[in-house]
């Protein structure tokens, strides 16, 4: 698809728009120069925030400019969530976090070429700004019953907890953002959260107040949804982030292998830079063969690589592997091992015991005599070997890294043992 509007929403990444048919004429007569902005309100993006990194990227992609905005200064008060007041954070953890954040969008842009990214910090614009001068400047084109019928405040208003007037303004501050931009940059474009229109339309309301004959869009990307009803990006350990010592690539690569079949489409068509051919051919083989997973391993291992590099996402598919008896335990690396076990139930011990009572602490069987009953019929491993006694004990050889254990019942039942003696 040559128009960035056909593919977006072929994608399913539209879910509003100020007005598409304008929007599809601007990105004719291109290039659009256009921005994202993302609020270091922790020290990583999550995937949440992937979905807009690679909007962006596929609109660059398109042959336009992207503006990476970190918010240092609306990081420091917080867009309002819905039912409490944001705790403030210190500036110098607020700055440390600016910095973090732009390493990680940086990835995925390309800053160079004639369509070159540039990453901003609305702190640029606001830190030198007085109280007087932002009332008189920007605060005369707001109209306070507008502000309150957004939903996020209106949802605030009628709680017990109210809203500050220092969350109540944080609209201000994102339409600025967009004012600036547009005469700093020329930006004509925010893309962001459907969740977050009140305060995109909040930027292109000040533009078009400021500059009657200013031509500028907002467009919104849809909450991303799961068929099972939880919510997306989170696991039963919690939020999956972009941050590699918060989220191991190993849990990160099988979030992804673990997708529903009724999701992983959509998943595909969101997420992965694949083309539609390529899609719709994994569509048809889940369709066909969903026990095989084809997709859900193409859309590991593409976002893995995207997100944490070919090097870890290679390590990690040989993780995957051997745990279930394709590939040699004992060749993993130490890092790779332990981000995969702790994914897997797993005990710790003080001593090496019988198979049988691993097998009992860790929680694969409900009771010893089920763990003679797994071994007598053939269906316990310890290290992708087959347990052949009952009285079978583990050597400290057979640690891995000296320390553990995989025991796997049968061919998908997977835990994880730890000695801690020395």
């Amino acid at each position: 698809m040559t128009d960035i509007v056909d593919e977006l929403q072929w994608r399913g990444l539209i879910a509003l728009s100020t007005d598409e048919d304008a929007l599809r004429k601007a990105f004719a007569d291109g290039p659009v120069t256009f921005y994202c902005g993302f609020d270091p309100t922790a020290p990583s993006l999550h995937l949440g925030n992937l979905v807009q990194i690679l909007t962006m990227r596929r609109i660059q992609l398109a042959g336009n400019r992207p503006l990476g905005l970190v918010g240092g200064a609306t990081g420091l008060i917080g867009d309002p969530k819905p039912n409490s007041e944001r705790r403030l954070n210190a500036p110098e953890v607020v700055a440390g976090w600016v910095e973090r954040l732009r390493g990680q969008i940086e990835r995925f842009l390309d800053f160079e070429g004639p369509h070159a990214a540039t990453m901003v910090n609305n702190l640029d614009w606001t830190s030198g700004l007085s109280a007087i001068d932002f009332l008189r400047d920007i605060g005369k084109y707001f109209r306070v019953n507008k502000m309150i019928a957004k939903e996020a405040v209106a949802r605030r208003l009628n709680s017990d907890a109210g809203i500050s007037y220092t969350e109540f303004s944080y609209q201000i501050l994102q339409g600025m953002d967009f004012l600036e931009l547009n005469r700093r940059y020329g930006c004509t474009l925010q893309t962001g959260g459907s969740d977050q229109w009140g305060n995109l339309t909040a930027g292109t309301d000040l533009i078009h107040r400021v500059e009657p004959e200013a031509e500028v869009h907002a467009l919104a990307t849809p909450l991303i949804t799961k068929a099972d009803g939880t919510k997306f990006g989170k696991t039963e350990t919690g939020t999956v982030w972009l941050d590699p010592e918060r989220t191991t690539p190993y849990a990160f690569y099988q979030f992804w292998l673990n997708a529903d079949d009724r999701d992983v489409s959509k998943f595909l068509r969101i997420f992965s830079f694949k083309s539609r051919e390529e899609i719709e051919e994994l569509e048809t083989l889940t369709a066909e063969r969903p026990q095989a997973r084809a997709a859900q391993r193409a859309l590991a291992e593409e976002l893995t690589t995207l997100v944490h590099g070919a090097d870890e996402c290679a390590a990690v598919v040989n993780a995957s592997k051997a745990l279930f008896g394709q590939g040699e335990l004992a060749g993993l690396d130490e890092p790779t091992l332990r981000a995969a076990l702790s994914e897997l139930p797993h005990a710790q011990v003080a001593e090496l015991a019988p198979v049988v009572d691993l097998f009992a602490e860790v929680g694969l069987v409900a009771s010893k005599s089920a763990a003679r009953r797994t071994v007598k019929e053939g269906g316990a491993y310890v290290n992708n070997v087959k347990v052949a006694a009952e009285d079978a004990v583990p050597a400290r050889e057979d640690l891995l890294h000296g320390r553990w254990l995989v025991l796997r019942r049968g061919k998908k039942n997977l835990a994880a043992v730890e000695v801690t003696a020395g």
